[in-house]
């Protein structure tokens, strides 16, 4: 059942189309599956959804020529085609497109079609759980106070009151050194009432500036 399509070394019309056909509705589907809860940009997706039948092409091309050996060598090297920095999501998509494309070229067609189902499955599942998605409730928080108030225990009360945990990550002046900014990163206790704790920050801090935000997912490699 898992076996290939292709016999010997020629490979007929049938054959092509036929592996050609699948590797292009398997790479839509993994352009698909990237666009999931994601960002992404059309020509990436795009290339996402062509890229397992280049691949495929180039394995049909050299197979019983230079060998298997070469021809993993060669396909995979095209993972160098993107320049521009991209997440971990996408070059693991792109790793994924490669995977089908030498199963289809080779002549695996159901195989590849069952290994897709099983990591499209296992993405989405994973998608779904939230799996490394961190805290919900994980803020970032800037606050910016004159250089009389010492930050040292400015406020804890209000710390204990609105969050879980509090770490103060970075402390730098501006204006001169007439202002410090504080980076903190904090777990509310409730996303609700974000709004009270930052009119009462804003109280202590003379009204100027606050910024409160989620946490910047760090995925760009």
């Amino acid at each position: 059942m898992l076996d290939s399509i292709i016999t010997g070394t020629e490979i007929t019309l049938n054959v092509f189309f036929i592996c050609t056909g699948a590797s292009l509705l398997l790479g839509l589907g993994i352009a698909l599956l990237c666009m999931y809860k994601s960002s992404y940009t059309q020509s990436f997706v795009i290339t996402l959804a062509m890229l397992p039948a280049v691949v495929q092409v180039i394995i049909m091309l050299v197979n019983g020529n230079i060998g298997a050996g070469v021809a993993v060598a060669g396909a995979f090297g095209l993972v160098r085609f993107r320049s521009t920095p991209g997440t971990a999501k996408e070059i693991g998509m792109i790793f994924l497109c490669m995977t089908i494309g030498l199963a289809t070229g080779m002549g695996y067609v159901l195989l590849a079609a069952l290994f897709f189902g099983v990591m499209a499955v296992f993405v989405l599942a994973l998608s779904r759980l939230r799996f490394g998605g961190g805290n919900e409730n994980e803020r970032e928080l800037k606050i910016t106070i004159p250089e009389n108030l010492d930050y040292e225990g400015l406020f804890d009360d209000l710390f204990q009151q609105y969050t879980r945990t509090v770490r103060l990550d970075r402390v730098k002046t501006s204006n001169m050194g007439t202002l410090y900014e504080l980076e903190y990163r904090v777990v509310l206790k409730d996303v609700e009432a974000s709004k009270a704790f930052l009119d009462e920050l804003r109280c202590r801090n003379g009204n100027l500036n606050i910024v409160c935000g989620r946490v910047a997912t760090k995925e760009a490699l």
